[in-house]
């Protein structure tokens, strides 16, 4: 994710990062601008067309199909942004619930009993950690820290077997008569939180926009893009090249947008910073236990 100074806008405007829709889509500008030029020079100088020709009359369909594409690409925006916000939802739930559960059971647990002390300050974090990864696809061992004699399966859900190995543990307490029954009904709170924030992190995950609705919008604006330069080249002239192109970036640059944030748990520059915050979980949760 970004780190930017939101009231500092004016820099934006010249500054260009990896994820700016300029540098993806600087291709189809050479392109725009190349069939806008070849438009001009076809009515202009070849067919040398008249400024009332009934081709110029095409421009009243932009008009009308302007506000319609505004529509639809507002409503794709609002939509990814609000997968986007539900996501961060989730992980400071995630780490609400881990600074939670860790405080609870500090408080429980006795004080000589350092192994479970140890066994939950690695475990809970364990959890944030093959929770990111898994929502990319990923199982990297070496960023955990498991206790001695516990080992994941890598090709199997990797957080359900921490969230499992966590109530086990906490379980095995109770029966040894180290945390009471009212005890434990206090942290089943944090402990049921775990598998329902991995579940609703794999809801955005698994399920995008439907199909046709994200081909029709891309299919809207390029056929809107394209049709642009056939009437109003003939009030603009050749002005229509950075008309065209301009256009083309408002249009495309939001669409690329609501596609790059839709999966907030991906590496994209302005997906979650997922990795951050597993790595603040594990510092916080180290200092309460």
């Amino acid at each position: 994710m970004i780190d930017y100074n939101p009231k500092a806008w004016f820099t934006f405007i010249f500054r260009f990062h990896k994820a700016d829709t300029v540098r993806k889509l600087f291709p189809m500008f050479i392109a725009l601008s190349a069939y806008s030029a070849l438009i001009a020079f076809l009515e202009l100088e070849l067919l040398k067309m008249s400024p009332n020709s009934d081709l110029k009359q095409i421009t009243l369909i932009h008009s009308l199909l302007g506000f319609v594409i505004s529509l639809l690409l507002v409503f794709r925006t609002n939509t990814a942004y609000d997968r986007w916000w539900e996501g961060r939802k989730l992980w400071g739930a995630l780490v609400n619930n881990s600074r939670n559960l860790a405080l609870k059971l500090a408080a429980m647990l006795p004080a000589s009993n350092t192994a479970s002390r140890e066994y939950f300050r690695l475990m809970i974090p364990n959890f944030a950690f093959t929770l990111k990864n898994h929502l990319r696809n990923r199982y990297i061992i070496e960023e955990l820290q498991l206790p001695a004699g516990i080992e994941l399966q890598a090709d199997k859900h990797v957080p359900n077997q921490v969230a499992g190995l966590i109530m086990a543990h906490i379980h095995e307490l109770y029966r040894q008569g180290q945390l009471s029954g009212e005890q434990l009904i206090t942290i089943n709170t944090e402990l049921q939180s775990f598998t329902e924030i991995s579940g609703a992190c794999e809801r955005i995950r698994n399920t995008p926009i439907p199909f046709s609705y994200s081909v029709f919008i891309k299919k809207f604006i390029f056929f809107f893009v394209m049709t642009l330069p056939l009437g109003y080249v003939l009030t603009l002239h050749y002005l229509i090249i950075p008309v065209v192109v301009f256009i083309f970036y408002v249009l495309a640059s939001l669409e690329l947008i609501a596609e790059e944030i839709e999966d907030p748990f991906g590496l994209d520059a302005n997906d979650l910073p997922t990795d951050t915050i597993s790595t603040n979980i594990r510092k916080h949760v180290a200092e309460i236990l």
